[in-house]
């Protein structure tokens, strides 16, 4: 396997773990509350630009596979689009690049 697709596979482990924690930790301490959780993060204007930020992000790469998918025919890139809307740009995205980065059969 290439150096830049373990890269890529070990950012999107990365990627699925970090923000994992941090969702798992605010579930134990608030319960598992998914309007209180929407609630903290647009806490304020700074918390509110992030999550527009990641979620305009998110739609634009699920566009990117959706194309890439299209036109290469790698159907298992498919994967990326849950990945980043249940976890996180920052594993959706290496996510999507280490898939598609392998042979399409």
């Amino acid at each position: 396997m290439p150096a830049l697709r373990v890269i890529y596979l070990v950012l999107a482990i990365i990627g699925a773990i970090v923000p994992m924690y941090f969702f798992v930790s605010w579930f134990l301490v608030n319960g598992f509350d998914l309007r209180a959780m929407a609630s903290a993060w647009n806490v304020n204007d700074a918390s509110s630009g992030l999550v527009w930020d990641l979620t305009i992000s998110a739609v634009v790469l699920s566009i990117w596979i959706l194309s890439e998918t299209y036109v290469r025919k790698n159907w298992i890139a498919l994967l990326a689009i849950p990945a980043t809307f249940c976890i996180g740009v920052s594993c959706g995205l290496p996510l999507f690049l280490f898939l598609r980065s392998g042979r399409i059969t």
